[in-house]
Parts: C-alpha cells; structure tokens; sequence
C-alpha cells in the first residue's frame, strides 16, 4: 500500500492552508459567536466557487453509440485513468479542511453527500439533470441528503418516512433531520420506505426538488458545536414526486439494490469524516502544545507523556483512514476498515481536546481559548453518520462471520 502523497495533492493541501488561516478559522469563530450558520449569500461561497470548489466528479453523459468522442471525453478519460488516488486525496484534503474548521468546510457548495448515490445508483438521465449545474458551477450551488430520522439515526433501517405510488407519481410522507445544508440546497436526496415490514428491502430514494409541493417546515437546528454549517430538519407533508425521480428507476430496486447503494454510500465517504476527526484533533493538539509551552508544562513528565499519547494516536488514527480510502481506490470491499476508522479518529481526536482543556484549566472552562470551541466540535464527529457504537457492531460481526443486515 501507497501512502505518499502526490506533489499535486500538497499544493492543494498548501491552498487550503491559505484559506483556513485567512477565512475559514474567522468564519468558524464568528459562526460559534453568533450560533448560527454561515449565510448561502456570503461571500466566501462566490470565492469558493472563483477556486474552483464545489464541483462534481460526474463528467456529464457518455458519448452516444456511434458517435465519435470528442477531443474533451479523450482527455477526460486520461485524467480519471490517473485518479487512482482520488480517494486518499479527498481524504487529506478534508483532514486539512477540518484542521482549520470542520463546519466551516462542510458548509461550502457542492452536490453533497447526495453525489455518489446518485452517481453510482441513478440513471444517465438523473445524473445530467442534478449534477451537470455542478460541473462548472455558475454561482454557489448545493445539494442534500436525507437518511436520519428523530427515530431513525444509527437503525437507518428503521426509517418510517413513507412512499406511496400515486399513477405515475410518488407521495412522500414524513420528517428528516439532521440533514446538511438541505434548506439551501437545489435537491435533497430523500430516502424513504415503500413498507416499513419489509425493512431495508423497503427503501426507496428520491430526488427531492426545492419547491416541490409539500416540501415544507424547514427548521435550523441549535448544536453545541460544528456551527458554521445548518443541520436541518424537515418535514414531507404528501409530498408528491415524479416517478422519474425513484433513484435509479423502478427495475433498480427490483433487485433489492436499495439499502446496500446508500451503504456503499457511507463506507466511502465514513474515512473522510473520520479524516475530519483527525484534523480537528491535530488541531487541538498544536494548540495545546503552543499553550503548555508558553505556560513552561513540558517540564513536567506527565505532560509530556500525555502529549506523546496523543500524538501516536492521531498518527494511527490517520493511517485507519489511508487504509480504507487505498481500498476504495482500488475498488476492495472495505466495511471494516471503513468501520474502523470511523470508531477510533474521534475517540482519539475527543482525547486531545480532552487533554487541551485540563492543560487550560480556567482558561478553557471560560470559552476563553479556541480549544473549548474544538472540543465541542469534535463530540459530533462520534455520532455523524454512524455512532462508534454502531461501527463496533459492524465489525463484531464481521469478525464471527455473521452477516451485516
């Protein structure tokens, strides 16, 4: 396994250092004050999209038979021929992000976590209308997710927001929350379940356009940290959606397709939040360093102990995550790497703002130093798409040779 890093990807890492001490750190802290999220219309988003930022991967549609390729699809294809890495970079890229402010960097434009379930679900057609606006973007776009449910979080198979066909179309019944960005977002991409007896064989999901009737009640939730991006919750009041919205179309659940596409979904993209983990961490880690050396602490052994813990726990931490990216690069099963990263980075990232606030004392006690606001951050991070808990479970059972349902 491979773990260096390209030259492309630490001057992409370099830019984001830029921007995370000139923007995203001020924007992170102004957000926390004001407990609120950072405005759609801001200005940092038009930068973001000037950057190039909040693309998709999807190249538009494919070439039609008969057709010759143009100069553009040929080297389209070269460049994705030469993305075996893309994975491992999206990951330190979103380590580095989180470095300077995780809330900030997931509140930026871009499909969302919506983009590979349509990517690898939907068909041709709902790839070019949903994400063909995000290949060259004309102005700070987003797009949504929604899974969890206030009854419905790490038991994503209970979900209760039902789907009834209606002639051609489908009704969408029910509420989501804890969804990213989804009140500004262009569609959200809504799970739902055609019969709650049949369990994940029942999931159904559907692209979700703003304005669609009976899309309604959105509502901004407050959290005690990770403020700079909106966790939403909303509610589907007969929502009523085109048939040519079913994700990947009636014959793709014919094969009870449904529940695997969004877990593959989530065993790509958990190493990236447990990357997000580790760059809150290290964060807390130099701050706590810069803070026990102004402070005359390295004399004492004990600091100096706890410290060195924590650092090889973030080293460990980031190379879980490697481990299961290089997998999914090279297109391996890599549930229980992905599981695993997912259950140790923010344990160990917890441990070093943890460590950070007992070096500050008062001083952290009184929100007084950038560590508090970190270490309200990363509590999230153990809960975001799927809890430790549920990741022990998945990996026990992977262990004894027992199916993951």
């Amino acid at each position: 396994m491979d773990f260096s890093i390209a030259p492309s990807t630490l001057k992409r890492i370099q830019r984001f250092d830029k921007l995370g001490r000139e923007h995203m750190r001020p924007l992170g802290l102004e957000a926390d004050r004001l407990g609120r999220p950072t405005p759609p219309e801001h200005p940092y988003f038009e930068k973001l999209v000037a950057m190039g930022f909040g693309r998709t991967r999807y190249r538009g549609p494919t070439a039609s038979k008969g057709k010759k390729k143009t100069v553009v699809d040929s080297q389209q294809k070269k460049a994705d021929e030469k993305k075996i890495g893309r994975s491992r970079t999206s990951l330190l890229v979103s380590e580095q992000m989180s470095y300077w402010d995780r809330g900030v960097s997931v509140s930026g434009p871009g499909p969302g976590l919506g983009e590979g379930a349509i990517i690898s679900m939907g068909t041709e057609e709902q790839k070019e209308r949903y994400l063909s606006p995000f290949i060259e973007l004309d102005k700070p776009r987003w797009g949504a997710f929604a899974m969890t449910e206030p009854a419905a979080g790490s038991d994503v198979a209970g979900i209760q927001t039902r789907a009834v066909k209606d002639g051609n179309d489908w009704i969408l019944i029910g509420n989501k929350s804890f969804s990213g960005n989804s009140s500004r977002a262009d569609f959200i991409l809504v799970w739902a379940t055609v019969d709650t007896k049949l369990g994940r064989d029942g999931h159904r999901a559907f692209i979700v356009e703003r304005g669609f009737p009976g899309l309604q009640d959105f509502h901004i939730e407050k959290k005690m940290g990770l403020k700079a991006y909106e966790s939403t919750s909303f509610r589907l009041e007969e929502c009523r959606v085109p048939g040519e919205n079913l994700l990947g179309g009636e014959s793709y659940y014919e094969t009870r397709q449904g529940f695997k596409g969004a877990m593959a979904t989530f065993n790509a993209t958990r190493p990236l939040i447990a990357a997000m983990a580790v760059g809150i961490g290290r964060s807390a880690l130099d701050e706590s360093l810069a803070f026990a050396r102004e402070n005359q602490m390295f004399d004492d052994p004990r600091v100096r102990d706890r410290l060195e813990r924590v650092a090889r726990k973030m080293r460990m931490a980031r190379l879980l995550c490697l481990k299961a990216a290089w997998l999914t690069d090279h297109q391996l099963p890599n549930i229980v790497e992905a599981s695993m990263s997912k259950a140790f980075a923010p344990t160990a990232a917890f441990e070093a703002a943890s460590l950070g606030m007992e070096l500050l004392g008062l001083a952290g006690a009184r929100g007084e130093h950038i560590v508090e606001k970190l270490f309200r951050d990363v509590k999230a991070m153990d809960i975001v798409e799927g809890t430790g808990q549920i990741q022990r479970i998945a990996m026990a059972r992977k262990l004894v040779n027992l199916p993951n349902k």
